[in-house]
């Protein structure tokens, strides 16, 4: 069951809308997130935040913006 979404975010004052695909994985599950031409693929971790996994050109930044927002939509849904 994958589904895909648009993935809302404002980083440095640009709005920005990120595809982004959920994907079940085992026992949990993983959102792989399209950032210009890299996908990045994020999963929870231990502290009921996300984590990125992959290499590219992107901003730290924006990775640590686009975990806290996963975090706040797994937590609004709970």
């Amino acid at each position: 069951m994958n589904e895909t979404f648009n993935l809302p975010v404002i980083y440095k004052g640009e709005e920005l809308e990120l595809k982004a695909r959920f994907e079940r994985y085992g026992y949990t599950h993983r959102i792989a997130v399209l950032i210009g031409e890299t996908t990045i693929i994020f999963e929870p971790d231990e502290e009921g935040g996300y984590r990125a996994l992959g290499t590219g050109p992107v901003d730290v930044g924006l990775l640590r913006m686009i975990a806290e927002k996963l975090a706040a939509l797994s937590n609004s849904a709970m």
